[in-house]
């Protein structure tokens, strides 16, 4: 600020909090005792702020400590130093913006962009900090955008290029999260931004459960079968893709039964909460998430019935009793489903 001054400019300095910028005034004058400083900011009187600007054009004051308010100001050559505070809290576009309030004249201009040591950066404000160094040229404005886009998590919403956010999780996850946010609210319910996604049951029946190459020979629409089981979202829907698969490739196999039986499962088990379900030769292991909407006295009848329950872990149930065949264990697996009742409605 003194190099400015004491080649006759003015300069900005830029710091967005209009309840310390009285305090940041302080410091300034503590710091540069020869410098006049003026304050501006948005909430400030009509007539007063004017009168500032006017005599910072007029140059009767040398600093002019301001919030963002003169992002969109007028032309002053004479101010080629801009100092921005905090400058992690603004955005890209924004830096961009207030860092043309100077280099307005033929002066070498110096814009300088603090941020707070004691204080670890998002790394975000890294990419915008790292971004507005970068671009030095004439014309960077548009470059400036598209950083500002791939950072903010812009992509081609209804396309297959995507950045920012949606690639993190990719698209189809990111429909299912925004569906599931979408009905929590519909439902009176705030999203659970802890866990974004309804419980998904890993099901094992110890059996190959899987579309055979010789009775679906295409890769590829083995591929697309695959997906469109995986989306099915009700029974019916698995009801008419079993009428699809014997329509376009006759009776299903030991393999493929077991596939749709391995998803109808997924979709019975979610409701009560259980994450993993484990059907063998040699019994049944359940496992539910905490707190699983399920009325604790039936697991404790299931317990102490000569079903043959056990606990094997707080989450845990199992089951010790042979299982031979597809049959067998999905009886079971029923029978369980059954003794547990209605699952408990969620909480509001």
């Amino acid at each position: 600020m003194l190099r400015e001054l004491k080649r006759g400019g003015q300069v900005y300095f830029l710091h967005n909090e209009v309840s310390t910028i009285e305090s940041m005034r302080e410091r300034l004058e503590k710091l540069l005792p020869e410098a006049r400083i003026r304050v501006g900011h948005g909430q400030m009187g009509e007539r007063e702020l004017e009168q500032v600007m006017r005599d910072f054009y007029q140059q009767r004051y040398d600093i002019l400590l301001c919030t963002t308010i003169i992002e969109t100001g007028i032309d002053i050559p004479t101010a080629n130093t801009i100092l921005i505070n905090r400058a992690d809290k603004f955005g890209l576009a924004q830096l961009h913006q207030l860092r043309g309030r100077v280099g307005r004249s033929h002066h070498q201009a110096f814009a300088y962009l603090l941020v707070d040591e004691d204080r670890n950066l998002t790394p975000q404000a890294k990419k915008r900090l790292e971004a507005i160094q970068l671009m030095e040229e004439l014309g960077s404005g548009f470059h400036l955008a598209m950083h500002d886009l791939e950072i903010r998590g812009a992509g081609e919403v209804l396309g297959d290029k995507q950045s920012g956010e949606i690639l993190e999780v990719g698209f189809s996850l990111y429909n299912e999260m925004l569906a599931g946010a979408v009905a929590s609210l519909k439902a009176g319910r705030e999203p659970d931004m802890n866990q974004p996604l309804d419980v998904v049951s890993e099901i094992n029946l110890h059996l190959p459960a899987l579309l055979p190459d010789d009775y679906c020979p295409d890769v590829h629409e083995r591929l697309v079968l695959y997906k469109r089981l995986a989306t099915c979202a009700a029974p019916d829907d698995l009801t008419a893709m079993q009428e699809e698969l014997v329509d376009r490739f006759g009776a299903l196999p030991d393999p493929a039964r077991a596939l749709l039986a391995v998803h109808r499962l997924r979709m019975a088990t979610r409701a009560y909460g259980i994450v993993k379900l484990d059907a063998s030769g040699e019994g049944m292991s359940v496992q539910f998430v905490p707190k699983p909407p399920v009325d604790p006295g039936r697991i404790l009848h299931l317990i102490q019935g000569k079903a043959g329950y056990r606990l094997a872990g707080p989450d845990r149930l199992r089951l010790t009793t042979p299982l031979p065949d597809l049959a067998r264990r999905l009886g079971a697996v029923n029978a369980f489903l059954a003794a547990l009742g209605d699952p408990l409605p969620p909480a509001a």
